[in-house]
C-alpha cells in the first residue's frame, strides 16, 4: 500500500528565483531552476546536503552543529502573497524579497499542506515538503529596503502565510509554467 497518495491539487509555477549571496536573503528570478539532490544548482545560500543549524532548531541541536539540510528551498503560494501585500499596504510582495525558490499558484492554504507531502514535476523532479517556513527580520529588511515604512509589519502579516521550506527528493528541471502535482501522506491527522 502507498505511503503517499497522489490528488488532484495542483499548482503552477508563476515565478522561480534563487538566493546567489551568503550575505543575503534576496532571490534574483530565473526562468528554470535546475534540481540536484544538494538542492537547485543555482543556489548559492541554500544548497547544500548538510547546513549549519540556526534558530529554528536549537530546541534539538545547538546553534552551528552540522545537520540535514531541509531548508534547499523556500516555496511560497502566489495567493497568501497577495493577502500579505494587503496587509502591509503593498500592491504585491515581491517574491525576490521573501527569498522565494519557487512561487505557486493553485493550491489553497499552501502554508499548512502536511509535512512530508511532494510536489513533483512533469519530469518528475519530486519536493518534499519539510514544514512551515516561519516570518523572519531578514525579509522585513528586504521589504524596508526597497518600500520603507512597509517592512515592519511582516512578521504579522505573513504569519501562516509565509510558506514551507522543502528538500530535493529526486532530481530534475523546473520553469515556469510547469503544474507541480501535490501527493500527501495517507495517514490520519495526530491525536496525542
Amino acid at each position: 500500500m502507498p505511503s503517499l497518495v497522489p490528488t488532484d491539487h495542483k499548482a503552477e509555477i508563476v515565478w522561480i528565483g534563487s538566493v546567489r549571496g551568503a550575505d543575503t536573503i534576496r532571490s534574483e528570478p530565473r526562468a528554470t531552476l535546475t534540481l540536484t539532490f544538494d538542492g537547485a544548482v543555482e543556489e548559492g545560500r541554500h544548497a547544500g546536503r548538510n547546513r549549519a543549524s540556526c534558530s529554528r532548531v536549537t530546541s534539538q541541536h545547538p546553534k552551528g552543529t552540522e545537520i540535514a539540510n531541509v531548508r534547499q528551498l523556500c516555496i511560497v503560494s502566489g495567493e497568501e502573497m497577495v493577502t500579505i501585500a494587503a496587509d502591509l499596504g503593498l500592491d504585491a510582495l515581491d517574491p525576490e524579497w521573501l527569498g522565494a525558490s519557487l512561487v505557486l499558484r493553485g493550491i489553497s492554504d499552501f502554508t499548512h499542506v502536511p509535512p512530508s507531502s511532494r510536489l513533483q514535476g512533469p519530469d518528475g523532479a519530486t519536493l518534499v515538503i519539510d514544514m512551515e517556513n516561519r516570518p523572519c527580520t531578514l525579509v522585513s529588511r528586504e521589504i524596508e529596503t526597497d518600500r520603507p515604512g512597509h517592512g515592519k509589519g511582516f512578521k504579522t502579516a505573513a504569519y501562516d502565510k509565509r510558506g514551507v521550506t522543502a528538500w530535493v527528493e529526486r532530481p530534475g528541471s523546473l520553469k515556469v509554467g510547469d503544474v507541480l502535482t501535490l501527493h500527501v501522506p495517507d495517514q490520519r491527522g495526530w491525536q496525542p
